[in-house]
């Protein structure tokens, strides 16, 4: 049996222990490990005491994590305790896909371990990481319309996970309920306060994928500790593929990539910066001081690398983004192609192909939403750099990546047809009933005691913590609803099973990029917005949550159950 790996400061990253352990919000004993749900600091200055090493003395090594505020996210970034490199210069890693086990039975499986690896994320530094086979991103899952996937997952992090196929129209069992966790399989010391369907060891995860052809990713979905085991490394790419998708003349082979964005932070040891209140991920879930609003970082990963290069020929291009950062909104842009035309050709997101592509000057994209397009580098001779920027970002965070054209001319038959996909459209007046979610920030008096003051205040849905054994909703399977989604601040809306159609924001209709099927939706401060919804795939109990992982791990999650 592999060694269990330990929380050291070399090993993963600097977590910041909470100023005062009476500080640290526990208002709700659900599941979790012997902790609450929810967690905040003491105070909202963004000045967190920390401990250098996991498992150290009490006040051993203290130091501070400092958060930056920045007027375009909502939340405060760390700034890197290393010298970082200049943008670019070092290659995009592809994302390659992970053979499967083809059974007789028409079922693809896989076999993932989760568990402690190293990573070049910044060029010369090795980062340790635990991640999906030891590396981030984790391997790239490639399915197919009509063959259903089994992953057996083996836990042998010093700490439980649960995995969520994010996208994916799964049966609740296998959806990765927050408190269905897969204990280390070198054991768990601590108690489990929970009701969830608990593993030891390992599972296995089963998804009939019975939908369309989409960008899907997979990532850690643990209650109480998201944000901390995503930003460790525990997330991949999932593509989905069907019979219509692959019928179209669309970029692909060499032409056709994966780009998952996230941002990171590093300490002077290259290991990864997160204030979190338990360094060891055991008892205490949430962030210290004004983190508890989102942990941005200062640099910029796509696929793992440090604001990589690409080389490209003068052809068109179809790239998947996947914004997999904890908090960090995006808002994309594109310098440096020969024509004036708007750059980003969207022919899918969340759910699949739109009917018809949607042009795009600039492309905004929060946490957990993903943008399928097309980029047109024709015209352009070799030696041309092409960047792909952030207009929500200020210096290094301004800058993502860039391309190199590396030749005159291409052989290019790919095309984007005027017409994708048949998308079937939802209609208002067959919506049974509405319903209202609310996300905000709660400060009463009980959580604003408990965490000294307003910087302890969680964030809630309909002024509601989460409770893994209450339902908000109990819907119709087939029925037709409509959710009307309104908010303070910045909250990405993930609603898992099935994919909503946005129809209004605000008195207006919904923005270019609410375009066909979604699963995450943005929402800016004071948004109402309306989206119709249908569960037709399976009956239980599931959830729709803010995607901005500190507001998810800190009570703004809920829980809906579908019936026959």
């Amino acid at each position: 049996m592999r060694e269990r790996p330990t929380l050291t400061r070399r090993g993963v990253l600097a977590l910041a222990a909470a100023g005062t352990s009476g500080a640290a919000l526990a208002w709700l004993a659900a599941c979790g490990s012997g902790g609450g749900t929810g967690g905040a600091g003491a105070g909202g200055a963004g000045r967190a005491a920390g401990h250098g090493g996991h498992g150290a003395p009490a006040g051993a090594g203290v130091d501070a994590i400092e958060g930056v505020r920045d007027a375009q996210q909502t939340g405060l970034m760390i700034r890197s305790r290393l010298a970082l490199p200049k943008p670019y210069g070092w290659a995009l890693p592809r994302l390659r896909p992970l053979a499967p086990e083809r059974g007789a039975d028409g079922v693809d499986r896989y076999r993932i371990t989760a568990r402690a690896g190293t990573a070049e994320l910044l060029p010369g530094v090795t980062t340790s990481v635990f991640a999906y086979d030891g590396r981030f991103p984790g391997p790239l899952i490639e399915s197919h319309r009509g063959r259903p996937v089994s992953v057996r997952l083996r836990n042998e992090l010093p700490f439980p996970t649960v995995t969520h196929l994010h996208g994916g129209s799964t049966p609740a069992e296998h959806d990765g309920f927050p408190c269905d966790l897969v204990l280390p399989a070198d054991g768990w010391p601590h108690a489990l306060h929970h009701t969830g369907r608990t593993s030891e060891g390992e599972r296995e995860y089963r998804y009939p994928l019975e939908q369309r052809a989409a960008t899907l990713w997979y990532h850690d979905h643990r209650m109480d500790f998201t944000g901390p085991q995503v930003w460790l490394g525990l997330a991949g790419a999932h593509v989905h593929r069907d019979e219509e998708e692959l019928a179209l003349p669309l970029p692909r082979g060499e032409r056709e990539l994966v780009l998952m964005i996230a941002d990171r932070s590093f300490d002077a040891d290259g290991s990864l910066l997160y204030p979190s209140v338990d360094r060891e991920l055991g008892e205490q879930g949430g962030v210290t001081g004004g983190f508890h609003e989102g942990v941005l970082g200062d640099v910029i990963l796509v696929n793992g690398r440090a604001w990589p290069e690409l080389d490209v020929e003068p052809a068109r291009y179809r790239l998947r983004f996947v914004n997999a950062s904890n908090a960090r909104h995006y808002g994309l842009t594109l310098d440096g192609l020969a024509h004036d035309e708007p750059p980003f050709v969207q022919i899918g997101g969340d759910g699949g192909l739109l009917e018809g592509p949607v042009r795009h000057r600039r492309l905004p994209i929060a946490p957990g939403e993903r943008f399928d397009v097309v980029v047109d580098f024709t015209g352009l001779r070799r030696g041309t750099l092409v960047e792909l920027g952030n207009a929500e970002g200020e210096g290094g965070t301004a800058r993502v990546m860039r391309f190199r054209v590396v030749a005159d001319r291409a052989d290019d038959p790919s095309s984007v047809p005027e017409r994708l996909s048949t998308v079937e459209r939802l209609d208002p007046a067959a919506a049974v009933r509405t319903r209202t979610f609310s996300f905000g920030r709660d400060a009463d008096a009980a959580a604003g005691a408990a965490a000294g003051g307003a910087g302890g205040a969680v964030w809630r849905i309909n002024r509601q913590g989460y409770d893994p054994d209450a339902s908000l909703a109990e819907v119709r399977r087939g029925e037709i609803e409509a959710w009307e989604f309104t908010g303070d601040t910045r909250h990405p809306v993930h609603v898992h099973l099935s994919p909503f159609q946005v129809v209004a924001r605000g008195e207006g209709p919904p923005a270019a990029t609410d375009a066909g099927w979604k699963d995450t939706v943005s929402l800016g401060p004071g948004d109402r917005v309306r989206v119709l919804v249908r569960f037709d795939a399976h009956a239980g109990r599931f959830m729709l949550h803010c995607h901005t992982l500190e507001h998810e791990d800190m009570a703004m999650m809920a829980n809906f159950d579908v019936v026959a």
